[in-house]
């Protein structure tokens, strides 16, 4: 069987490609977005009492993956990506229907120029991503605190120290009013360390990274095992 589905809204995210995101929701309490929903979902009464939740489940299509095949097997970063396992007992977006789910915090809705947009934050979710569902997140139906994770039993540990260069420093401190997260956001973001993960397994270093961020490419490497942040080139 095959089912047709229709895109209810947009996400508008802070993360502008894949490379950067964290690989679970909830990991970067101040990764934005903003869910554009769309005509003819667009009603009022279709969110009535959704702002009484803290919490919301998204689902969505991986949607940069459509035309990539899906794998019986692949390598988790959370294996180090050396070790296989099924499809199904992982994340990939590589999937033979490439839907995605998250949990993430709903801030508010608002209406602007006629649109409407639920707020959201701890995202994982790419810039442009369909959204196909939006469902309540139920606290004590939802959160098994007896569950076993698996091989992630635990949320990663902090990569490493960070160190700011002047440079960065002064950009994260002249974009504070338009941005007033942006060191925050940095930070995390690069304690779950986005390289490759064979990279980070063997510790290389030496290799400037780059990962489009809101309106900035972030440059950044690691020396002495710690992550230095270089600069964000404007990309306005």
């Amino acid at each position: 069987m095959s089912f047709a589905m229709q895109t209810i809204g947009l996400v508008h995210s802070c993360f502008r490609e894949k490379f950067g995101i964290p690989r679970q929701s909830g990991l970067v309490a101040e990764a934005r977005a903003e869910i554009e929903i769309l005509p003819p979902f667009d009603r009022d009464e279709a969110f009535s009492s959704l702002e009484s939740f803290s919490h919301i489940w998204v689902i969505f299509v991986f949607h940069q993956c459509l035309r990539q095949k899906w794998k019986a097997t692949v390598r988790p970063p959370r294996l180090g990506g050396n070790r296989r396992v099924g499809v199904f007992a992982s994340r990939s977006t590589f999937r033979p229907n490439p839907l995605g789910l998250s949990v993430v915090k709903l801030d508010g809705l608002a209406r602007r120029q006629g649109h409407l947009y639920l707020q959201i934050s701890g995202v994982d979710l790419l810039d442009e991503t369909p959204v196909l569902d939006i469902k309540p997140y139920l606290s004590y139906a939802d959160s098994l605190p007896q569950a076993v994770s698996g091989y992630a039993p635990r949320a990663p540990k902090a990569a490493g120290q960070l160190v700011f260069s002047a440079e960065a420093e002064a950009q994260c401190q002249h974009y504070a009013q338009g941005y007033p997260q942006l060191r925050a956001l940095i930070e995390n973001l690069l304690q779950l360390d986005p390289r490759p993960a064979y990279r980070a397994q063997t510790g290389e270093e030496g290799e400037v990274y780059a990962m489009r961020l809101l309106d900035f490419d972030l440059k950044w490497e690691v020396r002495n095992s710690e992550i230095h942040v270089l600069r964000l080139d404007s990309t306005g």
